[in-house]
């Protein structure tokens, strides 16, 4: 087991691209960090950095007490899943699971015994005479994840290893992940582009952006306490609503406008905009979809807008609609209670009201955007 530091870690390619910019996190042993972002944000570089596949320009990378930044991957204690498997094709599941141990020439008592043990873990015993061509996407995932378990590395290091699967089968196994990673107990690093597997799969999330870290938190703080105006709007599906809002103090108090409506913020809000010594300004004003109360009436501080399209998700509504000419919103609706009198309410062009409770918004500064209620 080990922890993983990187201190002011940095990558520069030969044609002066930083991909990865002053990187600082301490990842603890046993736990389970996601590195997410959109596409070229540098979480798989950082990830490979780690790994030693990459070399680091500046900076410090340690696992555990070692300094590894010149230590050969396969002498870091580190075990890697790729996006694309990469199983030998040639030779037998068991040979794949067994390939890297008998290059350690380990024991042949020893080598079918942790082979055994991870088949059984992942429950690929009966694929262990087969070769990588015969198994289903999932099944040669499950094979890649067992050749990493064989190891038993210190830290195990997973860069998109669900992305080629369906949806059925992505849900699956992250469901088996979370299994595995209890089963194990050892540290994890693990890349993804899904929100979804972030969310679900992390103790720690660290959202980055081109090549900066913009926040690094529990599920529950990068959710309810975006940073920033990049991390509300990338967690969360569909993403955060934004409206250009005024911000007025009085006081102790605070009130906010946009749209028409006007409301007075609540207690705990007012607070943190005190404590960060906010006063009266225009600001970003942000609303998730599942936070709007939807109306088919007018109602004391609801705004008017018009239902552009309406998506039927299942167990809930997805409401795009336009409150002006060039203000757009996403509105979530719960379909268990929806009448088919409203339904029939819910066609494009249809007129609709929301509005929002104040302890539910995430302010913004319009120029650095940052936010103003959590620092």
């Amino acid at each position: 087991m080990a922890s993983v530091t990187l201190e002011h870690v940095k990558k520069i390619y030969d044609n002066k691209v930083v991909a990865v910019q002053d990187f600082n996190l301490e990842i603890k042993d046993k736990e389970f960090v996601v590195f997410v972002g959109p596409s070229g944000c540098g979480k798989s570089t950082t990830l490979r950095m780690i790994a030693g596949l990459e070399d680091i320009s500046e900076g410090i990378l340690k696992i555990g007490d070692r300094v590894v930044n010149d230590v050969e991957p396969k002498d870091r204690d580190i075990a890697m899943v790729f996006q694309n498997y990469a199983l030998y094709p040639h030779i037998t599941v068991y040979e794949n699971l067994a390939f890297s141990l008998r290059i350690r020439k380990e024991k042949q008592e020893d080598v079918h015994r942790k082979v055994v043990q991870a088949a059984e873990i992942l429950g690929i015993m009966e694929y262990l005479g087969r070769k990588p061509k015969a198994l289903s996407g999932g099944q040669r995932q499950r094979v890649a994840i067992g050749r990493a378990i064989v190891r038993e590395p210190a830290v195990f290091l997973m860069d998109e290893p669900l992305s080629n699967l369906d949806a059925k089968l992505r849900n699956q196994m992250r469901a088996e992940i979370i299994l595995l990673r209890r089963r194990l107990d050892t540290t994890f690093v693990y890349v993804t582009h899904d929100q979804t597997e972030a969310m679900t799969l992390g103790d720690r999330i660290v959202i980055m952006k081109d090549g900066f870290i913009r926040q690094v938190g529990t599920p529950h703080e990068v959710f309810d306490k975006p940073k920033n105006l990049f991390v509300a709007g990338f967690i969360g599906s569909p993403q955060m609503n934004f409206f250009d809002a005024q911000l007025t103090r009085q006081g102790d108090s605070y009130s906010l406008a946009t749209h028409g409506i006007q409301m007075e913020l609540d207690a705990e809000r007012a607070a943190l905009l005190r404590e960060n010594q906010v006063d009266t300004m225009k600001v970003i004003l942000g609303v998730r979809p599942e936070h709007a109360v939807i109306r088919f009436e007018d109602h004391e501080n609801a705004i008017p807008c018009t239902l552009n399209v309406n998506e039927m998700m299942g167990s809930e509504l997805h409401l795009h609609v336009s409150i002006t000419d060039d203000q757009t919103a996403i509105l979530r609706m719960p379909t268990i209670d929806l009448t088919e009198e409203k339904r029939r309410k819910l066609t494009a062009g249809s007129p609709l009201y929301f509005s929002f409770a104040s302890k539910v918004v995430q302010l913004f500064d319009p120029e650095t955007e940052d936010s103003l209620l959590f620092k």
